[in-house]
């Protein structure tokens, strides 16, 4: 038996290659390699298989780990590596094709299929989460190839009936007196092959593009929610609808407020003569408007000044938050002479601390 080639080797990729490029290196070979493609050359199905193979491999974590370190001998007794090569085509071409250009999932059958969903992450000022925003998401995501319109076949050319169902998109299989019908591993489901794909999007039907996607964040919305953009996901096969973009929110640090839920807090400075007699701080709210509180006499560092309604609006626009503004005594630490002479003269004025009052 003659010795396994490198699985790197097959696929003409590096060791370092990322995830992302063993598929493309996959979807080229597989692609060229087809059996349907290649009127059923042994030459041609055995080399489908070697690439199937390699790709079932390095496209798992695990399996590439064990490889990676032990070689094919890493590999020995795991149940799916060199099992039928179809049925991990099946699953393998679903990944990035999902439905496209006839290579699809073998349970999106024939009839239009649902695109699939996109999630991506969105990061806010706390402004912009408190106030509500639009924001203009920059994506670059498959869509309908403009050369082919979708088909996934070259100019002029047609989709063949697949030689393996004969068109029909499923195969029978039996095991002993139980027959099981299952969509056809060639053409996943889909009835037909693409000999002659196009040169644009490789026979996808589908090609990376730009876009923008304008997206609205209401005012209230907060770190952990998620947003769903109806349409905005990848565009749907033979007809079907395009999948929706998920957007999930996280906020930026800010420097004079904290948020929990829809309560604001910040802190104000007082000087130690203004705690001891009493003033008025004006806090800066984030839409730019002030706040004017009144600290009363006598009043003791991490003391909690509460504002209702002026905190963050509820997502659903049901009422607002409290602001809590918490007072900090600013304490001196360089005195005159003469500072030190009247602190002294007030603190016999004053007379000693109680310290059951102070523990309060």
């Amino acid at each position: 038996m003659s010795e396994k080639r490198c699985y790197y080797e097959q696929l003409g990729v590096e060791k370092s290659a990322s995830t992302t490029e063993v598929r493309k290196a996959y979807k080229r070979l597989a692609l060229k390699y087809h059996p349907d493609r290649n009127n059923g050359s042994d030459e041609a199905t055995a080399r489908f298989k070697e690439v199937t193979e390699a790709y079932s491999v390095l496209s798992d974590d695990d399996k590439r780990g064990r490889y990676d370190q032990f070689g094919h001998a890493g590999l020995e007794g795991s149940p799916d590596v060199g099992a039928d090569v179809f049925s991990h085509f099946q699953d393998l071409f679903s990944d990035f094709f999902g439905g496209m250009g006839g290579f699809g999932d073998q349970r999106q059958r024939r009839g239009p299929t649902r695109g699939r969903d996109l999630r991506m992450g969105q990061r806010l000022t706390l402004e912009e989460a408190v106030l509500g925003c639009k924001k203009d998401l920059d994506l670059t995501s498959p869509v309908k190839c403009s050369l082919c319109d979708g088909t996934g076949a070259a100019e002029g050319a047609e989709p063949t009936a697949c030689s393996t169902c004969n068109g029909s998109g499923q195969v029978s299989t039996g095991r002993g007196f139980i027959m099981f019908t299952q969509s056809c591993p060639s053409c996943q489901g889909a009835g037909a092959i693409i000999t002659d794909p196009c040169p644009q999007c490789d026979g996808s039907g589908f090609e990376e593009k730009h876009r923008t996607v304008t997206v609205k964040f209401p005012a209230g919305i907060d770190a952990g929610h998620r947003l769903r953009v109806s349409g905005q996901g990848l565009p749907g096969t033979r007809g079907g609808p395009s999948g929706d973009l998920y957007v999930d929110v996280s906020l930026e640090p800010h420097e004079r407020f904290e948020r929990e839920g829809t309560a604001l807090m910040t802190t104000a400075q007082v000087s130690f003569p203004d705690a001891a007699l009493g003033t008025k701080v004006t806090i800066e709210l984030l839409d730019g408007s002030s706040q004017t509180v009144k600290v009363d006499a006598g009043t003791q560092p991490g003391t909690v000044i509460t504002v209702p309604r002026k905190g963050v609006r509820n997502v659903n626009g049901r009422g607002y938050g409290a602001l809590h503004i918490v007072v900090k005594v600013v304490v001196p630490t360089r005195l005159s002479r003469r500072a030190k002479k009247l602190l002294r003269q007030l603190d016999d004025e004053v007379g000693p601390v109680d310290s059951a009052t102070d523990r309060k």
